[in-house]
């Protein structure tokens, strides 16, 4: 096979964002998979974003990235979660026909120049003198590269099981990554065991659906991608039920026959996304759970039962979902599963999200313990990008968790890694008002482009949109109007009161009059920030008295050992971490404020020599 500077094993919702970002670097990338026709499939939740997890698709957009166009061309429900309350956690979430949408990116990806694909099952990982060489593949070729992204999803020693029927597979009738998993076992890295899940499918025609109340989606439909002007089509219809005293009851009685209840099942579940057994077997004072029942597409006959995830024998799924009004006679098409499969503690990494044990390998997705497409892409991106950059002598893009959603999740993973599948939610933000999705462009756009990721078209119509909110921001300063019982004052001090609405002062902006996302996005964007104004000043205030020792540097191979009034404990634990910065010290579990002002203060009085490649205390 041919060299490569960049090679991406998987072609998932990682994989697929890994190998466009290295491509657009004018890099010669390959994608390894054993076949085309799962590229970023939905083996699980046929829908894209929701809470924070839309944050980051329209993060992921402002970068450069395929996932908010290709939703936007594929979604058949929308909606905008959230609305109620403040800005900060306005969330898009959509429905997805999984078989277009897949079709959709594979499209993307022919059409990307650079992109090649290699057809095989990776086997091992290549190196020479701790740098990554290559990959062998399973029929015993090889590729060479640079730079190799590692995106194996459930793959790696992946097993799935329902009731007592167990095989070796990544997700049903796909083959797990056996060689490659003991290829990375043999590197020693530090691996976990995961489960995750996926409930029973069934056919559309069977389901009396007149007996469920119905959920629709936003009359006007908001795109994940600023770059989307509409989205027109039609939207299907979601429906909404329950479980019952019957459900609960047939759960109960076969729990010994759960993989997840008899031993056989070992990796650890979703903490936010229990399956059924879980859910009847751990909160039993709750007589009924949730269950939405979603089309996989237009025009396909499948329905999946979002809240029903299971790995009871087939048999009994079956009983269990006609248990349920409106389902008595439904006929399942698809069994739901768990599968438990490998990953890589996620504190072997740096934030580049390269390996700290392997130059040039760099690992994304659910091998590093997260659990979302979303999540998926957005550390895809960003792998795909600096194993790009680190090819053509770049440095690396690292996002600080006051930049982006994107930075606060790898910033969780490399820092504090996963005991349980990892899910993002704006919980953990803390400065989440400041990484809202009205202003993801503002905030990722510039940096895409000076990495290379957004095309001329897309930076043209970001300085438009910019040049619109900064003008009508000094418009909303300078522009008066006059307020009932208040008198005259400044469009922006009356948008500030309890009362203020912009809608009613847009004949005083420069809006995009014939476009409606655009000019919806203008009015999130102004109002907001006139509106909280008071907070965001305060968030940037704190975000800049953080970063002073925060963002100072640990040099690379610091010696720990050698500063006095370390514990062994916090000792130990920044050895494994290794963190970066002063300010990826401090989130380190186990090490104090105390700990990390010590080391601050170590540094800046100069109290180490750089010695035969690494850092020595003096």
């Amino acid at each position: 096979m041919s060299d490569l500077d960049v090679i991406v094993v998987g072609a998932g919702h990682a994989g697929v964002e890994a190998a466009i970002a290295s491509a657009r670097l004018g890099l010669r990338v390959g994608i390894c998979v054993p076949s085309r026709d799962a590229v970023a499939h939905m083996p699980c939740n046929p829908a894209i974003g929701g809470t924070a997890k839309g944050h980051l698709v329209r993060e992921i957009d402002a970068l450069g990235g395929l996932m908010g166009r290709a939703i936007d061309a594929t979604g058949i429900q929308f909606k905008l979660l959230n609305r109620s309350r403040g800005p900060a956690v306005w969330s898009p979430r959509a429905q997805a026909d999984k078989v277009r949408y897949s079709a959709w990116v594979r499209d993307a990806v022919d059409s990307s120049p650079g992109v090649e694909w290699i057809l095989g099952k990776a086997g091992r990982i290549l190196t020479s003198s701790g740098r990554v060489e290559g990959v062998r593949l399973e029929s015993g070729q090889t590729a060479s590269c640079d730079a190799l992204v590692v995106t194996t999803g459930t793959f790696l020693n992946g097993c799935t099981h329902i009731g007592d029927q167990t095989a070796r597979a990544g997700r049903a009738g796909e083959t797990a990554s056996m060689e490659l998993g003991e290829s990375i076992r043999g590197y020693g890295f530090t691996i976990g065991r995961l489960k995750t899940g996926t409930p029973p499918r069934l056919s559309r025609a069977s389901i009396d659906f007149s007996r469920f109340d119905s959920l629709t989606g936003d009359e006007r439909p908001v795109p994940f991608s600023f770059s989307t002007r509409c989205i027109a089509r039609p939207q299907v219809l979601c429906h909404r039920l329950y479980t019952t005293a019957e459900t609960h009851a047939l759960v109960r009685q076969h729990i010994d026959r759960s993989p997840m209840y008899n031993g056989c099942i070992e990796g650890i579940g979703p903490r936010y996304c229990p399956s059924l057994e879980d859910k009847v077997m751990r909160f039993p004072s709750r007589d009924r759970h949730q269950i939405i029942l979603e089309p996989e597409g237009d025009d396909v006959d499948e329905i999946y039962m979002n809240g029903l995830s299971m790995c009871l024998p087939e048999e009994i799924q079956q009983a269990i979902v006609r248990s349920l009004p409106g389902l008595v006679d439904s006929r399942m098409l698809r069994p739901g599963y768990a599968v438990e499969y490998d990953f890589v503690q996620p504190t072997e990494l740096y934030p580049t999200l390269e390996c700290k044990r392997i130059k040039g390998l760099y690992f994304a997705g659910q091998i590093n313990g997260t659990s979302g497409y979303e999540e998926a892409a957005a550390q895809g991106l960003m792998a795909g990008l600096n194993a790009g950059r680190a090819c053509v002598g770049e440095p690396p893009i690292v996002l600080t968790r006051d930049a982006a959603y994107i930075g606060v999740l790898i910033d969780d993973l490399t820092t504090t890694g996963c005991l349980e599948p990892y899910r993002l939610f704006t919980s953990r933000a803390e400065h989440r008002l400041l990484l809202r999705i009205d202003n993801a462009d503002l905030r990722l756009t510039p940096i895409g482009r000076d990495a290379g990721l957004v095309s001329d078209e897309r930076w043209l119509a970001f300085n438009a949109r910019r040049r619109r909110f900064e003008d009508n921001v000094a418009r909303l300063e300078r522009h008066v109007v006059q307020v009932p019982g208040a008198g005259g004052m400044s469009a922006a001090r009356a948008l500030r009161r309890p009362d203020g609405r912009l809608d009613m002062m847009s004949e005083c902006l420069d809006l995009s009059e014939d476009d409606d996302f655009a000019r919806d996005l203008d009015l999130a964007s102004v109002e907001t920030e006139i509106k909280y104004e008071g907070y965001l000043r305060r968030q940037r205030a704190e975000v800049e008295r953080v970063r002073g020792d925060g963002c100072r540097s640990i040099p690379a191979g610091f010696d720990y050992d050698g500063v006095p009034g370390l514990s062994v404990e916090v000792v130990q634990r920044l050895k494994e971490v290794t963190p970066m910065t002063l300010g990826q010290a401090q989130r380190v579990p186990g090490v104090t404020r105390a700990a990390v002002a010590v080391i601050g203060a170590f540094i800046r009085r100069g109290g180490f020599v750089q010695s035969a490649g690494r850092v020595v205390a003096l």
